[in-house]
């Protein structure tokens, strides 16, 4: 690692990701020898039992700033994502799902984003000719119905909480994870959440996405769950738990 540390932190929550993983971390390898400040990886292995992290450590010779972030047992992925963030050192913390549904180069756009900007949503919503393989109709209506009430109920102008592709700058952004109380698929909402309670600057960019039909998201389940979630911010904020950062005059 260099002095200064690294640019870009690349944060990968997995789950039983052995078989998608290798595709996955050769592009991310590729991207990486391209870019023009170093890259680390984390692969956060959460609670495994397919050998995900033997597969990640093999790349070590492609990635050498390649970490495996073991969750010790399965915690979700919005636990994932704050494990690793906490543990990268890179000015920017950027994460992506496993199976790269958002291609790694359309990194690019967020990081020249945050040139403006605290944090960069991946967005299949602002523009969906950017969409390469639809999810079913009912998911898609799923989707659309739930950032609808998203947007309702916690007052987010955003119109894709979900896409698993999102930068941040990483200091100004530390206390919206150390915050982050969700731990399974319906973080995004309450880390986006915090972005604007805590009056860090967020924009939503259009980028390329494939659905991929290995998806971990159960239709009903997560789904209802997340519906809960959505609720359960909105209370965590009435009673308090979300406290703005005080400084203390010098």
């Amino acid at each position: 690692m260099s002095p200064a540390g690294p640019e870009l932190s690349v944060i990968i929550p997995a789950y039983n990701e052995a078989l998608r993983l290798p595709r996955t971390l050769e592009r991310i390898a590729a991207y990486a020898n391209q870019f023009d400040r170093e890259v680390e990886v984390l692969v956060v292995d959460d609670g495994s039992t397919d050998g995900t992290a033997a597969v990640a450590e093999a790349f070590r010779g492609k990635i050498p700033a390649l970490r495996v972030v073991p969750n010790g047992r399965n915690r979700g992925k919005g636990f994932s994502v704050r494990h690793g963030v906490a543990e990268a050192h890179g000015r920017i913390a950027l994460f992506t799902d496993a199976d790269l549904s958002a291609p790694i180069e359309e990194a690019d756009k967020l990081i020249e984003a945050l040139e403006h900007f605290d944090v960069a949503i991946g967005s299949r919503a602002v523009n969906r000719s950017l969409i390469t393989v639809h999810q079913s109709p009912l998911r898609e209506f799923a989707g659309i119905l739930f950032n609808k009430i998203v947007r309702v109920i916690l007052r987010l102008p955003f119109v894709d909480t979900q896409c698993g592709f999102k930068a941040f700058l990483r200091e100004p952004c530390r206390i919206i994870f150390e915050q982050q109380r969700i731990e399974r698929f319906g973080f995004d909402p309450e880390l986006l959440y915090l972005v604007r309670h805590h009056g860090l600057r967020a924009v939503e960019i259009p980028v390329r996405w494939g659905h991929s039909p290995a998806t971990k998201v159960s239709m009903f389940r997560d789904s209802m769950q997340m519906f809960a979630d959505v609720f359960r911010i909105r209370w965590n904020a009435l009673v308090g738990r979300y406290p703005r950062k005080s400084f203390k005059p010098a």
